[in-house]
C-alpha cells in the first residue's frame, strides 16, 4: 500500500529530534547518585532457592511448577483457569487464537499501547482497528469503541494503561450487545482491582506479562486467565505445537502416543521460570501496597504542579501502578518534552516514554494506511508524557530525589 503524504510526514516526525533546548540553555543538572531506572525487578533469597530447587529436580520444563503457578495465579485473580506461556506477547497471541478469527474480522485496539497488542491481531490474520483513548486517563472507553466499530468487529482489547483498569462493566455491556468478545491486556495491572473485583476476572480472556519490569516477573513469561474450560484446554494445546498432551502427561499415562490437533507454537514456560513467578506471586500484595505508597508521594507533589500533571485516576479502581505517568503542560515550559527527557536522564532520573501510538509506527502506516490525526488524544499525549521511576525497592528518599530534580528543572525552564 502506498504511503500517504500525512503518513510520510508523521513517520518523519517520529524520527526527527525535536529542538532540544532554548537558545539560553544552561548546562544540564548532574547527579552523582546511581541512576534510577523507571522500573526494576526485585529478586531475593526465596526466589533463588525456588530456582535452585527446580535445577536439582527431574523437571526443568513442562513439569509440576508450571501447574503450581497456574493454580496459584487462578486463585489470585479469581478465575477457574490460568494458562502459563512464554511471554506476554504469547499470551495475547494465544488468547486471540482461541477466538477463531478470520481475515475479514476486526479487533478494536487502543492506540496508546505497546505494539504487541496490535501485532497479535495480525498474527491470527485479523485486522486491528485503532481506537482513540480518553484524554485524562489514556484508557479505552465505550465512546471511542463506538467510533471505530463496524459489523465486522469480533473482539475488543482493553488495555489497562500504566496499571489502571478500564471501565470493564461498560465495555462488557457493549460487547454483549454487539456479540464481541472482551479481551483484557492486563500486562500492566496485575494486583489491581475494579469495583472490588480482581484484575483477571473481568473479561472473557485476560492476558498478563511477567517481564522483568512488570509488577512480578518470571524472567520472561505470560499468563492467560479465563473461566471458560474449553478455552483453557485449547490455549494449553496451542502453546504446545497444537498437541493434545505434553510430555509430563504422557509420562504419567505411561505412553508415547500423542496427536497434533491443530497448528500451534512452542510457547511453553519452563519450570525454572514458573518457580520464579510462583515465588514472586507470594510477594504481590506487599509490592502493590508499596507501589501505591510511592504513587501517593508523587501525587502529593504533582497535585498542584504548574508544569506537570499526573494522569487522572477513577475512584472505583485499585491502580496497580506499573507506571507512574505525568503529562508535560507544554505551554508552561521553555523547553519541549525531548529536552526535559534529556535533562532528567542527565541527572540520573531514568524516565521513559510509554508509548509511541501504535498507528504512528511506519509498519502500520505502510501496512494498514494509518496516519497522523487518526487518534488525536493518543497522539497529543505522546508528545507530553513521561514515565517516572517507580518500583517497590525505591525508598522515600528516591522519590524526594526525583521530585527535587523536577523542581530544579522547573525553576530553570518553567514559564
Amino acid at each position: 500500500m502506498e504511503q500517504t503524504s500525512a503518513a510520510k510526514e508523521s513517520a518523519s516526525a517520529l524520527r526527527t529530534p525535536h529542538s532540544a533546548f532554548p537558545s539560553n540553555h544552561q548546562p544540564p543538572i548532574t547527579n552523582h547518585h546511581s541512576p534510577l531506572p523507571y522500573g526494576r525487578h526485585s529478586v531475593d533469597a526465596d526466589d533463588l532457592a525456588a530456582i535452585v530447587e527446580v535445577l536439582q529436580s527431574d523437571w526443568l520444563t513442562t513439569g509440576p511448577k508450571v501447574g503450581e503457578l497456574e493454580t496459584a495465579f487462578a486463585q489470585a485473580t479469581g478465575v477457574e483457569h490460568a494458562v502459563a506461556v512464554s511471554s506476554g506477547t504469547a499470551a495475547l497471541h494465544a488468547a486471540l487464537h482461541g477466538l477463531d478469527l478470520r481475515p475479514d474480522d476486526e479487533v478494536i485496539v487502543p492506540a496508546m499501547t505497546f505494539a504487541a497488542t496490535a501485532n497479535a491481531v495480525l498474527y491470527v490474520g485479523a485486522r486491528p482497528m485503532f481506537a482513540d483513548v480518553d484524554h485524562d486517563t489514556l484508557l479505552l472507553n465505550v465512546e471511542q469503541v463506538d467510533r471505530v466499530a463496524t459489523a465486522r468487529t469480533r473482539a475488543v482489547i482493553a488495555v489497562d494503561y500504566a496499571g489502571q483498569p478500564c471501565d470493564y462493566d461498560d465495555l462488557r455491556s457493549w460487547c454483549e450487545r454487539s456479540g464481541a468478545t472482551l479481551v483484557s491486556d492486563a500486562c500492566h495491572s496485575l494486583g489491581g482491582e475494579y469495583r472490588g473485583r480482581p484484575i483477571g476476572s473481568l473479561a472473557d480472556l485476560t492476558t498478563f506479562s511477567l517481564h522483568p519490569v512488570k509488577v512480578i516477573t518470571s524472567g520472561e513469561g505470560g499468563i492467560v486467565t479465563t473461566s471458560n474450560a474449553a478455552w483453557a484446554t485449547r490455549l494449553r494445546q496451542f502453546r504446545n505445537h497444537g498437541i493434545a498432551t505434553d510430555p509430563r502427561q504422557r509420562e504419567a499415562l505411561g505412553t508415547w502416543h500423542y496427536e497434533q490437533l491443530e497448528l500451534g507454537y512452542n510457547y511453553r514456560l519452563s519450570d525454572l521460570h514458573a518457580a520464579l513467578g510462583l515465588s514472586q506471586l507470594r510477594k504481590l500484595p506487599r509490592w502493590i501496597t508499596r507501589r501505591r505508597q510511592l504513587a501517593a508521594q508523587y501525587d502529593a507533589f504533582f497535585a498542584a504542579h504548574p508544569g506537570l500533571r499526573p494522569l487522572a485516576v477513577r475512584p472505583e479502581v485499585g491502580h496497580a501502578y506499573h507506571l507512574y505517568v505525568v503529562r508535560m503542560i507544554r505551554d508552561r515550559w521553555q523547553i519541549d518534552r525531548r529536552a526535559l527527557f534529556n535533562e532528567l536522564r542527565s541527572a540520573g532520573i531514568g524516565v521513559q516514554v510509554h508509548y509511541i501510538p501504535v498507528h504512528m509506527h511506519p509498519y502500520y502506516q505502510q501496512r494498514l494506511g494509518t496516519h497522523a490525526g487518526l487518534c488525536p488524544n493518543a497522539e497529543s499525549a505522546y508528545e507530553e508524557i513521561l514515565s517516572l521511576p517507580l518500583f517497590p525497592a525505591m525508598s522515600d528518599e528516591d522519590v524526594s530525589r526525583v521530585v527535587a530534580t523536577v523542581e530544579q528543572l522547573w525553576q530553570r525552564y518553567g514559564k
